[in-house]
């Protein structure tokens, strides 16, 4: 894992806090943020971290549970109420991943529902979470009604819009073609975003704030009153 000597301490900071709790089912560990503000990178880092203290862990992302093409693009290609509404099916995400790794649940967990690149349904087969696993999930709008009851840490990956649109346009331009990716940022990805911070405050109600302007010195803010260790700027 190579990373500035600033983000590694952090980061150990932020693994140690989550790897020591014990609270009787698998941990669920929401990695919340605009797109390309560095969720998934952070997510491994953390995982790797996590799974050195000894801890189980369970890596994945919101992106295995979109819905079809069909259903996604309803609204129009570039329509930000579409990406918000539409993208991903929450109730497969509550129902496959969360749910059975809640309290009483049986640990049966799936992590995907859906091959976005075939646009077909798949059924993934169950796998059995070990009691003390920690499930670190990475992905854009978490903390919505529809998910914020099952998450028991959440971390808020904190970027700009400009940042976060320059990281997501040299990643995605290729892919996309130049013209089409500024049009997706522009149009869709940056107002859903908007949308969500308007509707759900996300920065405000989670555990951790992440700040990660400048990757190599992030900023972590611990939130008061929740699991982790009272409120610290770092």
């Amino acid at each position: 894992m190579s990373m500035s000597s600033n983000r590694m301490a952090k980061l150990l900071d932020l693994a140690r806090q989550i790897s020591r709790l014990e609270i009787g089912h698998p941990m669920r560990v929401a990695v919340d943020g605009r797109t390309a503000s560095g969720k998934t990178t952070l997510s491994d880092e953390l995982a790797e971290l996590i799974e050195r203290s000894g801890r189980p862990v369970i890596r994945t992302s919101i992106d295995g549970f979109h819905r079809p093409k069909a259903q996604r693009y309803a609204r129009g290609r570039f329509s930000a109420l579409g990406y918000y509404n539409d993208a991903r099916d929450l109730s497969a995400v509550r129902s496959l991943l969360l749910e059975p790794l809640a309290p009483g649940g049986d640990r049966l967990y799936r992590t995907a529902s859906f091959d976005l690149e075939r646009d077909v349904a798949i059924a993934q087969p169950s796998a059995l979470a070990p009691v003390d696993a920690v499930l670190v999930v990475d992905g854009t709008f978490l903390q919505r009604p529809e998910l914020r009851d099952l998450w028991d840490i959440v971390i808020f990956v904190e970027t700009s819009r400009g940042l976060s649109d320059a990281r997501g346009l040299r990643r995605d331009r290729d892919r996309l073609g130049e013209q089409i990716a500024m049009k997706v940022y522009a149009e869709r990805y940056g107002p859903a975003f908007d949308i969500y911070e308007e509707t759900c405050d996300p920065a405000r109600t989670a555990d951790v704030v992440f700040n990660n302007e400048d990757v190599d010195d992030p900023i972590l803010r611990i939130r008061r009153g929740g699991r982790l260790s009272p409120d610290q700027q770092c």
